[in-house]
């Protein structure tokens, strides 16, 4: 009896190693998978997993990347792992056909899950496109107009087939161009609200009525905005020409405005967000975030800067609207990264979202100095840059116009 126990210890114990042999494999595999194939999360979805179901390994998980579960699977079975593959390929098919989808609150946030407690990553202004991937306990997975990857609730999105998006390209639409306005029952402004509004929302157009515009969201309400507060979707985007003199004097109408984790809009916004939120008014559709916004554009030389000589003269290279990055410097064997970035307006000065939208000198000993100006890694000129390949895009032809 003894005997027999002892096997049955060292079964389980070989059994045991055999399963952490296998999870070793497979961790390791799946983490090279992941790093070739969907290196950044924000761009391409790739989230797998192995488990143990009645003595079977069975793949779960999801991506947008046919690619990856070949190749998963591959080197899985060289490895002398067979497992039943059930990782979902993005969008999901349960979705029915409704992979389109339109912003339809004036600010919708999008998190990095799918829960309310998540951080959050971006947001998005009614009337944006999104390419919709799953949908989750009333959430959906996301891509937004900027190619970021994030979970929005889903009543902050109207989800359409291919035929219906097309149908809603085609429609007239307004383009809010003042900081806030309401859309109201009636065309009175003793009417209830039935949404709040902020600079850059698009609304479908139902006419003119006197001095207010009737307009529709996209998830059936309608209501009234004075005319006053919206121009023409196309004649806006005519108009929309991201000059230095334009980026500069639209940065300023941020001034004072609060630092906002993952906000891109008048509400509040984070450094990466003003950016993007002063370049979408003016005609271009940037990246979302710091380290995905200095790899385009053009590079602007100023190395002299980032070298120590902390003068005008170093930045002469810079013409306002152009984007300096900071962060810290690849050293150690430690690589760079980028963690902030401002507008450059010129003679040294900068507009930024730190704390609060300000202005400040990058030059030691001047008023209103800032104290981070000697972190700058680089620069990037995103004026004429965009539909060149180089990761801006005009609005025009981001898909938000037909």
């Amino acid at each position: 009896m003894k005997r027999i126990c002892l096997l049955l210890i060292a079964l389980l114990i070989n059994i045991c190693v055999y399963a952490q042999e296998i999870t070793f494999l497979f961790n390791r595999i799946n983490k090279e998978i992941e790093n070739t194939y969907a290196p950044d999360q924000r761009d391409k979805t790739y989230q797998v997993s192995m488990v143990e179901k009645g003595g079977k390994l069975i793949l779960m998980g999801s991506t947008t990347e046919k690619a990856a579960i070949e190749a998963l699977i591959s080197q899985l079975a060289n490895a002398g792992i067979t497992a039943e593959n059930r990782i979902e390929l993005l969008p999901s098919e349960r979705l029915k056909g409704k992979t389109y989808g339109i912003v339809c609150m004036s600010t919708a946030s999008f998190n990095s899950e799918g829960g309310f407690s998540a951080e959050s990553g971006t947001q998005a202004l009614m009337g944006m496109p999104v390419r919709i991937l799953e949908e989750q306990d009333d959430w959906y997975r996301c891509i937004n107009m900027e190619g970021y990857t994030a979970w929005v609730i889903t009543r902050s999105i109207t989800a359409m087939t291919e035929a219906e998006y097309e149908e809603y390209l085609a429609k007239p639409k307004v383009f809010v161009n003042t900081k806030y306005s309401t859309l109201y029952t009636n065309s009175n402004t003793n009417s209830l609200p039935v949404s709040d509004l902020v600079w850059g929302n698009i609304l479908i157009d139902e006419g003119r009525v006197g001095a207010w515009r009737k307009v529709s969201v996209t998830d059936g309400r309608t209501g009234y905005v004075p005319n006053s507060d919206v121009i023409g979707f196309n004649e806006w985007i005519s108009k929309a020409h991201p000059t230095e003199k334009n980026i500069v004097e639209t940065a300023k109408q941020f001034c004072g405005f609060p630092y906002v984790w993952g906000g891109t809009s008048i509400k509040g916004v984070d450094c990466s967000g003003l950016t993007k939120s002063v370049y979408f008014l003016n005609g271009y559709v940037l990246r979302r975030d710091a380290s995905q916004q200095c790899k385009t554009g053009d590079s602007v030389d100023v190395h002299k800067f980032v070298e120590g000589t902390y003068t005008k003269a170093a930045l002469s290279n810079l013409k306002p609207g152009d984007l300096l990055f900071f962060g810290r410097k690849a050293e150690n064997g430690r690589k760079e990264r980028v963690t902030h970035v401002a507008i450059y307006m010129g003679d040294g000065m900068i507009i930024h979202s730190s704390n609060i939208v300000r202005i400040n000198s990058m030059i030691p000993g001047e008023n209103d100095y800032y104290t981070g100006a000697k972190r700058l890694l680089k620069a990037r000129r995103i004026i004429g840059t965009a539909d060149e390949g180089k990761g801006v895009v005009s609005v025009k032809n981001s898909g938000l116009s037909k």
